[in-house]
């Protein structure tokens, strides 16, 4: 017997007829004499017809009750989830994450999982229930239900995973597997049969969408295999899992891109101590992730900052910033939203040299211009006209030997 924790996004419970497609699917894993807790998030749309309600009532929704509102979206989903399951002879039990308890910090909309008490899940895995817990939900220490942000349902599933030593998560969507790029736009692209959780926490981070980036952290600490799979087909998906000596074998395993990016420019910064601390403080303290950072070489006391942000929190950001370069002297603040970020990945960049300039080559052999450039011990980013992202990933994705279905891993 295995103890599994299966995840399906929202156009896996779409409607009533794909809820009961998945409960048969989960069905079938527990006649194999499996323990299964299933994690759902809200039925595609729900979530953004919520926010649609919420500005409907004003413009400026309260956090505390906006995370009320959008809790609601899993507790539809997996109520009809258990309903079905009874309808098919076993038995269910829903549990929303405040009933878990799933514990968070009070950042309404982002929230944090702290820890999470397994006691009732058990319970009901020994009554033979099939167990199905609301994705994407918490409550904070004053007993307030808190959402965890968009994809937040991967994360709960693998923190779930993690606290109930599960033998493994599977997330189920709409993909089957993690690729070598988004086929959408490079056809080529080919499916891995493994990636390794630094890889993929470096995909994650940098615009692929198949997994949540805090899902991958909670899975890289706590050594949870991750079985990203689709949930239209029984074909075996892709497995996140620790590095092996086979992945360094590949020099770039991976090409990602992000269009949700924006650039700030601070013109003529006094170079002093604290400054740094003053323009970013602000920012840090509104949970506005701050990217890629550039800053200028000093002259005459003076230096230009630059830095990413993304394109959601842009305007926002404009502002704070505009702020603290008046209090601090600046020049002027300039903004970009016609940016995007290509990047590749590999745990082979350890020990393969040349990969940078191989990337900067291929970029300039079809005049793309680079405009930022990040990098860490196996990925390399360039920030590039936004215009220029698609053609960006397929000439990376050509130029490191991505288009031969035998280079995935």
């Amino acid at each position: 017997m295995a103890l599994i924790v299966q995840k399906y996004g929202g156009t896996s419970v779409g409607s009533i007829e794909k809820i009961r497609g998945v409960a048969e699917k989960v069905i079938a894993s527990h006649q194999a004499g499996n323990q299964m807790v299933v994690v759902l998030s809200a039925m595609a749309g729900q979530t953004d017809t919520l926010i649609d309600l919420a500005m409907e009532a004003t413009q400026d929704p309260d956090p505390r009750e906006l995370d009320v509102l959008m809790a609601t979206g899993e507790q539809v989903s997996v109520a009809l989830f258990a309903m079905v399951v009874k309808s098919l002879g076993y038995d269910a039990r829903s549990l929303l994450g405040f009933q878990v308890a799933i514990h968070t910090d009070h950042l309404y909309g982002k929230a944090k999982i702290q820890d999470i008490d397994r006691e009732r899940i058990e319970r009901n895995l020994n009554q033979n229930r099939i167990v199905t817990v609301a994705g994407f939900q918490g409550l904070d220490k004053n007993g307030d239900i808190t959402t965890l942000g968009r994809g937040g349902s991967d994360t709960t599933a693998v923190a779930l995973a993690a606290a109930l030593d599960a033998d493994v998560c599977e997330i189920f969507t709409d993909v089957d597997g993690v690729y070598t790029t988004d086929p959408n736009i490079c056809p080529k692209a080919t499916k891995m049969a493994f990636i390794s959780y630094e890889e993929m926490l470096e995909m994650a981070s940098l615009g692929a969408k198949v997994l949540e980036i805090r899902a991958v952290e909670f899975a890289k600490k706590f050594g949870v295999p991750i079985h990203v799979r689709s949930t239209f087909s029984d074909e075996r998906g892709t497995m996140v899992v620790a590095e092996t000596k086979d992945m360094e074998k590949v020099m770039v395993s991976g090409i990602t891109y992000n269009k949700n990016e924006a650039r700030v420019t601070i013109k003529k910064v006094p170079d002093q101590p604290g400054t740094a601390s003053k323009i970013f403080d602000p920012i840090f303290k509104t949970g506005i992730v701050v990217d890629m950072i550039l800053q200028n070489t000093s002259e005459d006391g003076l230096t230009d900052l630059t830095f990413t942000v993304p394109k959601t929190d842009f305007y926002k950001t404009m502002k704070l910033v505009s702020e603290v370069a008046e209090e601090i002297g600046a020049e002027k603040v300039l903004g970009d939203e016609d940016i995007a970020k290509v990047s590749i990945i590999g745990v082979g960049m350890r020990t393969h040299a040349g990969v940078a300039k191989k990337m900067f080559e291929a970029l300039a052999g079809e005049n793309i211009n680079i405009m930022m450039i990040s990098t860490s011990e196996i990925k390399i980013s360039c920030v590039i006209e936004e215009k220029y992202t698609e053609l960006a990933v397929r000439i990376l994705h050509s130029t490191f030997g991505l288009d031969n279905e035998k280079n995935a891993l």
